[in-house]
């Protein structure tokens, strides 16, 4: 009974203010008065009859499954969702899912303790014979005469480069190791000097049997330290071996302690080239082993996979 009284009073305050407005509505010029629509009143049924507010009830959120586009957002509150309850859903056809991620490589060294010691072998080595010898050998020779000499070694090998190239269906890379050997072995007097990089903008091309095994899809193998080596992972080995068979010295001169020598002095003229690598590094890095298989299996990884 509160309830229809107080409904009653709502209407009578409306009815009394609607006849203030008609007063003031008669002092207006007819010219200038505006006639306005008559305004419904809600009845006192239908105010009654409205439905009470629903209860509140919490909503949870689904996980969407990896690797799923995610396109919509969907609220459930427990009970069965109705068709169409899909929230920013984006129009059909126009999203489509990221490419993932190319995974990390993974630092596979299960012969690390075997490793670690080749390494202090190899890095003792360098520090305490190869980079004196360099050293001495920088003093001696012009700049200028062992760059001739690395680019001589450098001419003499194209065939697995060449190989290599092809097998990787890098056929520009292929052409343009084909052209740099016939434009250095002539203009730059067998290589001496690099004219194919100079007047004609040809850059070498890094590639190896052990990138070319990689590009087939097979695994990097457990990572490897060698003696007298640089760093190397199974299927690398594998790939420096067959790079090595490839090496037409290595039928043209076979006696070993001729093709030694020359290693011997392809290595040295390298090192003179190179006294500042890892400088400053040694110094910096607390760990060098882990650093130095982590930054080769980088760029191995790289290598196979940014094309």
């Amino acid at each position: 009974m509160s309830g229809s009284k107080s409904v009653s009073a709502l209407l009578a305050d409306n009815s009394a203010a609607l006849t203030r407005q008609g007063t003031v509505a008669t002092a207006v010029a007819a010219e200038t008065r505006v006639e306005s629509p008559p305004v419904a009143l809600p009845s006192a049924e239908s105010l009654a009859s409205q439905p009470a507010p629903p209860p509140f009830v919490p909503v949870t959120f689904e996980a969407i499954p990896p690797g799923q586009p995610i396109f919509a957002l969907i609220a459930s509150s427990g009970s069965s969702v109705p068709a169409g309850a899909l929230l920013a859903q984006t129009p059909s056809g126009s999203a489509t899912p990221a490419p993932p991620l190319d995974p990390e490589p993974q630092e596979y060294d299960p012969w690390e303790s075997f490793n670690e010691k080749m390494f202090t072998f190899n890095y003792n080595f360098d520090k305490y014979l190869l980079k004196p010898v360099a050293k001495g050998y920088n003093v001696i020779m012009p700049d200028e005469l062992q760059r001739m000499i690395g680019n001589a070694f450098d001419n003499i090998n194209p065939v697995p480069k060449w190989a290599n190239n092809l097998l990787q269906r890098k056929y520009k890379g292929f052409f343009t190791e084909l052209g740099r050997f016939l434009i250095n072995s002539t203009l730059g007097f067998g290589g001496l000097w690099d004219i194919a990089k100079q007047e004609f903008g040809l850059q070498k091309t890094n590639v190896d049997f052990g990138q070319t095994l990689g590009k087939w899809g097979f695994g990097p193998g457990p990572f490897l330290v060698l003696p007298f080596l640089p760093p190397l992972t199974v299927r690398d080995g594998i790939g420096y071996g067959v790079d090595g068979a490839m090496d037409p010295l290595g039928y043209f001169i076979p006696f070993i302690w001729d093709r030694l020598g020359m290693r011997i002095g392809d290595t040295v003229n390298d090192r003179s080239l190179n006294l500042d690598l890892f400088q400053g590094f040694e110094e910096t890095t607390i760990d060098m082993y882990s650093a130095v298989r982590n930054g080769y299996l980088q760029r191995r990884y790289n290598l196979i996979h940014a094309e």
